[in-house]
């Protein structure tokens, strides 16, 4: 008889047991889009009242993340989000960027941390001790809260900034590569809120196709940031 395949485990609490309490889960969405701010979450679970469901953010349908985004939100101990503006991205660079929000996220929260489970493997200077967790948000369900929260934080602020700057498509695809977002670049040209240093948005300001820009051919014969 043939063995049963192994079924995938969800994130679990076993990191948060192992920390000195309260501990908050941390993670980001909009590292790699082409235009719009990257958004942090910062989660505090209570043990006695965890959503069910919860995983990487990635992994989820959009229904499926806001419905458990109004539950992470009224089940929490504390959580809180934060953002750093295209403009910090340009002068911080993407990686510190990133760490603005997450400290931003933090230090909105209601209950002060004494530890953080932050996904990746850079540990960021936060108002707490600090632990990193490579592909965290599969882990750790105070970390797929956190996700979860940054993700759709982000795209609601992504579908009013297609209110805002209109004919991008940022409803849609959030900022994110797509041959749509890509053809209104070249039509259009960028506008305020997308990331100038970014090699897609430099080919565009260029006349030419930003999606080039993943053609491993021609990256050593262009100078980007």
């Amino acid at each position: 008889m043939a063995a049963r395949p192994k079924t995938a485990r969800g994130p679990d609490m076993m990191l948060e047991r192992a920390c000195p309490a309260p501990v908050c889960g941390v993670d980001e969405a909009g590292r790699g889009p082409w235009a719009g701010p990257v958004s942090a979450g910062a989660v505090i679970l209570n043990p006695k009242k965890i959503p069910k469901g919860l995983d990487d953010s990635k992994k989820l349908n959009a229904k499926t993340r806001e419905a458990l985004e109004i539950e992470i939100k009224e089940t929490a101990l504390a959580w809180g989000v934060g953002f750093a503006s295209v403009q910090e991205i340009a002068e911080l660079n993407i990686l510190h960027a990133t760490g603005l929000a997450m400290r931003r996220a933090v230090e909105s929260l209601a209950v002060t941390p004494a530890f953080a489970l932050v996904d990746g493997n850079y540990r960021f200077p936060l108002p707490c001790e600090v632990k990193t967790v490579v592909g965290g948000d599969g882990k750790s369900k105070s970390i797929a809260a956190a996700s979860i929260l940054a993700k759709v934080a982000r795209d609601r602020l992504m579908a009013e900034m297609d209110a805002l700057y209109p004919g991008y498509g940022f409803a849609g695809h959030k900022g994110y590569r797509t041959p749509i977002h890509a053809r209104a670049l070249l039509e259009l040209g960028p506008c305020e809120i997308h990331r100038l240093s970014w090699g897609p948005v430099k080919l565009a300001l260029m006349g030419k196709d930003p999606l080039m820009a993943y053609d491993q051919a021609l990256q050593g014969d262009l100078a980007f940031d």
